[in-house]
């Protein structure tokens, strides 16, 4: 185990790192195998990260090319060009957008906007782990709340408030599991909330959602008479998945311009890269590629389904660009035996889910090439 330095605050020596996805070329060094694409007796598909398997937005390809030859400037330190076309985008104000090194920036900025050392966050167990890690940094207390069926329990989060109580993580849909809550749950849960509570509504696979009973969070804004909750609610987006800019880092929140104002003040200068903000701002109008990426995710979706339960194994609902599978206790046996044969997925002990595994939807020929492997995989651990 790694020792963190005695000098560091109290709040963060017993932090566990987030591990994030293995990268290509890590299992290409180790397993001396070649990327999907060239030529090679085996080669490697990524399926752990939910990125968008068809690479990014070609307007954002286009825009980056003709961006570099201003990389000796800094950024606009307010995204002003992006954030003017957001502001149209989603018919809102500029002054209740904010733009962050991918949305996960701007958790961490409502964390230190709104949390002092010894306040409350609610969170769901499991989700999304970046909400426990960085609440945890700030010194907060950390109320953690179980799923119910895999799914937000949103009366028992709203059971586990306090006067302490300043922040609550609801990711929608959610990560790792896929489900997500409705809009007759959300304004439930959202009615008669304490004054000092703020709701953080991490939307960051938002685009992949199709279902007619999923909460538009962004009424709330329009219109403050309309939003049930008595604190607020803070909504936050990716460019990462469905715009396939996850390289780039670079996502946006929407809030009050009194939230915003407060997260602003505490963001660092320059936060969004130059090539980031172009290329954001390039795919936000690439409508054709978005459509494409929906296609792909759901033809890809009901692939796997289909192929997943004819192997009699247990998968989650889900409304987003990954699937949540059981596989039970040969889950990390497969998950590694997958990664052998160049097919890299996510395991899912560091969530507390023993047993699953959790695959991105991929294009329709690395969806089959998972099905084939996976098949082989479960075969010979059956022999």
């Amino acid at each position: 185990m790694t020792t963190i330095d005695s000098r560091a605050r109290a709040a963060i020596r017993g932090l566990t790192t987030y591990q994030p996805g293995t990268p290509i070329d890590e299992v290409k060094r180790t397993l001396k195998l070649s990327t999907s694409g060239e030529r090679s007796r085996t080669t490697v598909i990524k399926l752990a990260s939910n990125e968008n398997a068809l690479g990014p937005s070609p307007k954002a390809v286009v825009a980056l090319r003709k961006a570099t030859s201003n990389l000796h400037r800094y950024p606009d330190a307010t995204c002003g060009v992006l954030r003017e076309k957001l502001a149209k985008h989603l018919n809102v104000e500029t002054s209740s957008l904010l733009d962050g090194n991918g949305s996960d920036e701007l958790i961490v900025l409502a964390l230190r906007a709104f949390v002092d050392p010894g306040d409350e966050v609610v969170v769901a167990q499991p989700t999304f782990l970046i909400y426990e890690l960085q609440a945890n940094a700030c010194g907060a207390r950390v109320r953690t709340v179980p799923l119910r069926n895999l799914r937000y329990d949103l009366s028992a989060m709203k059971a586990a408030l306090s006067p302490k109580t300043k922040l609550v993580f609801i990711a929608n849909p959610d990560n790792p599991t896929g489900t997500y809550v409705t809009a007759k749950e959300l304004e439930a849960f959202l009615r008669g909330l304490p004054s000092q509570v703020l709701i953080v509504m991490d939307e960051a696979y938002y685009e992949f959602v199709e279902a007619d009973d999923y909460p538009q969070t962004l009424r709330y804004l329009h219109n403050a008479a309309t939003c049930p909750a008595s604190g607020g609610v803070i909504i936050t987006r990716s460019f990462s998945k469905a715009y396939g800019l996850a390289g780039l880092r670079v996502g946006y929140g929407v809030a009050s311009p009194a939230v915003i104002r407060a997260m602003d003040a505490v963001r660092e200068p320059f936060n969004v890269n130059s090539l980031a903000q172009v290329a954001a701002s390039a795919a936000l109008d690439d409508r054709t590629f978005l459509e494409h990426t929906r296609r792909l995710v759901r033809e890809g979706r009901t692939f796997l389904t289909t192929e997943l339960t004819k192997l009699g194994i247990r998968l989650i609902p889900s409304v987003t660009n990954f699937l949540l599978i059981e596989l039970g206790p040969d889950a990390a046996e497969v998950a590694k035996q997958l990664l052998a044969h160049g097919v890299i997925v996510r395991e899912m002990s560091a969530w507390k889910l023993d047993g699953f595994l959790r695959v991105t939807i991929g294009t329709m020929r690395e969806n089959r090439r998972f099905i084939h492997t996976l098949k082989s995989v479960i075969k010979g651990l059956g022999d």
